[in-house]
């Protein structure tokens, strides 16, 4: 004897197990794309790595690990850590002259990086949703405004 299961609704009266919406919901990323930009957002998610790129970046090729140990509030073990980090991921780089290792931004490499995670984040924004960017300007758009570019003000 089979027994009648009633149809179950949620809260809304839409019989569980149907979709809601039609078409499919698919990620524009894949793994690799989505593993790529997590990573190099991960290698900028500290502040002592952003604050040592930033040291590198002003001093091109002239600081040492004393001189980062000096400028910064962590000790030489955690600096070293972060260096190697960095080193990794080819941000920066170092020339070894005797005992002392200066280290130096590689700007290409930080260039790539930008526009890698510059372009995975504008696809993120939809069409039609006021945001863009012509060029090097960022624009903005509000509802009741037109559209406004920060850099030059069109």
């Amino acid at each position: 004897m089979k027994i009648p299961i009633p149809l179950v609704r949620d809260r809304r009266g839409r019989k569980y197990g149907l979709r809601c919406c039609e078409g499919l919901v698919q990620p524009q990323l894949d793994a690799a794309q989505a593993g790529q930009l997590s990573g190099d957002l991960e290698i900028l998610a500290h502040p002592i790595r952003l604050q040592i790129l930033d040291i590198l970046a002003r001093h091109e090729g002239q600081v040492c690990v004393c001189d980062l140990e000096a400028a910064l509030p962590v000790r030489q073990p955690t600096i070293s850590h972060h260096l190697k980090l960095l080193r990794e991921a080819g941000l920066i780089d170092c020339e070894r002259h005797g005992l002392w290792a200066y280290y130096f931004v590689r700007r290409e490499a930080i260039a790539e990086l930008c526009a890698r995670i510059t372009q995975q984040l504008q696809a993120l924004i939809p069409v039609g949703s006021g945001q863009c960017a012509v060029g090097d300007e960022q624009c903005a758009v509000s509802s009741d405004e037109p559209m406004v570019c920060i850099e030059d003000g069109r």
